[in-house]
């Protein structure tokens, strides 16, 4: 979460050297501020237009400002972006516990802003270039707590993202509140957004169900805070960084919303959890820092990471990404027969296949679809999962058949 960057400004300046002769028009005279807006409009152009002709630094901390690190990567690059910024958490004096003992809080230079509107300058412009670089069906991710993301999702509206969940991190351990004036601050707030309201971004719905023993994912999310081996400390035993995520987190987030080869951005790098992470999981990544010390701790950090192999990266794919197969290639491939019986769930409707690849029950007849919701008096049925045949005396979905289909075709 460190602030690797700041807003900059650099005057721009543009001035004619007069040759030739002089012309019988006279030429109008263009205004300083005009001048000035061209010469930085040209110069954004050419930054643009050399970011877009170079490849991508992958699986490389790049050090610096982020703003202008990030304006070097091409257009339209990049598949996700998840981003820990400055919280701006305006703390006044030491904290302590009730023990005395002072509490190590976050009070680094690069977490303090002179103004709420200087934070806001500041979040508009790494945000409008994380924006720039995601591909059009790219994602980001943005996290915060009460005093910053707020903030942060509304920038996020007015630059164009479309925001999908906000995913509370509620921590299993939390710091206290040891004055006792306030709530115990137990979570953390993640907006996911696309980057526009008509991307598709990627969203494994079903690996995120199976990881959930089948459960829909909720956007209530209990992990514990970075704390025992996980947490980094220098040689004094002290914290390298204040505010280190749990590659816990970063993993859900990775495999809910990237694929293997996926390339994750963070621009506030820090100690390198989002590309260890990243590179376990067979992600590229590119981190951008400018402190000197978390750079070298997620060096050290990177180096010890063991990428987990290609075949344990295959992820659930949903069946509405599987390949058609009508109804009528079971026909053709001799799974079934016309005039094979077809039952309901509990063999309480039954239905006879027909040749032509529909079904036949009483005077009605049509596809496995059409006839599914017919029988159950619905507007529409999925007849895969609802007809069943009969194999060794048990009733067997035919969706069983559809899969035989797609190995026989090479399909699976």
């Amino acid at each position: 979460m460190v602030q690797s960057c700041k807003v900059s400004s650099s005057k721009a300046s543009s001035s004619q050297k007069s040759s030739g002769k002089a012309s019988a028009l006279k030429k109008p005279k263009t205004s300083k501020l005009a001048s000035k807006k061209a010469a930085t409009k040209k110069t954004a152009a050419n930054k643009r237009a050399v970011a877009s002709s170079k490849s991508l630094p992958s699986n490389k901390i790049l050090v610096g400002n982020c703003i202008e690190r990030l304006k070097e990567l091409p257009d339209n690059s990049v598949d996700l972006v998840f981003a820990d910024p400055p919280y701006n958490l305006q703390l006044e004096g030491e904290l302590h516990r009730p023990n005395n003992s002072k509490v190590d809080a976050v009070n680094d230079e690069w977490d303090q802003f002179d103004s709420f509107s200087a934070y806001d300058e500041f979040t508009k412009a790494w945000m409008a270039e994380a924006r720039r670089i995601l591909k059009p069906d790219g994602a980001m991710w943005v996290i915060g707590s009460y005093h910053n993301i707020f903030r942060v999702g509304t920038t996020l509206q007015d630059l164009g993202f479309w925001i999908l969940n906000d995913i509370i991190w509620r921590k299993s351990n939390p710091m206290p509140n040891f004055k006792g004036t306030r709530f115990c601050n137990a979570h953390e707030t993640l907006i996911w957004a696309s980057k526009t309201g008509k991307s598709r971004p990627t969203f494994n719905y079903d690996s995120m169900k199976a990881f959930n023993d089948d459960l829909q994912m909720r956007s209530d999310w209990l992990l514990p805070i970075c704390n025992g081996g996980e947490r980094l400390k220098d040689n004094l035993g002290k914290k390298v960084h204040p505010t280190q995520k749990p590659e816990g987190l970063l993993y859900r987030v990775l495999m809910a919303s990237t694929n293997p080869g996926d390339v994750v951005v963070d621009p506030f790098f820090g100690t390198g959890t989002t590309g260890a992470v990243a590179k376990a999981l067979g992600r590229q990544w590119i981190g951008i820092e400018q402190d000197k010390s978390y750079i070298e701790a997620a060096e050290i950090r990177l180096s010890k990471v063991r990428p987990v192999s290609p075949e344990d990266l295959q992820a659930l794919k949903p069946k509405r990404a599987a390949p058609r197969v009508p109804f009528g290639t079971l026909l053709e491939l001799g799974l079934l027969e016309a005039g094979t019986t077809l039952y309901g769930p509990r063999a309480k409707k039954s239905a006879e296949v027909r040749a032509d690849g529909t079904i036949q029950c009483a005077e009605q007849q049509g596809s496995i679809h059409k006839m599914g919701a017919y029988v159950q008096g619905l507007d529409a049925c999925n007849g895969w999962t609802y007809w069943h045949f009969k194999a060794d005396g048990e009733l067997k979905p035919i969706d069983l058949l559809r899969h035989e289909a797609r190995n026989q075709l090479g399909l699976n």
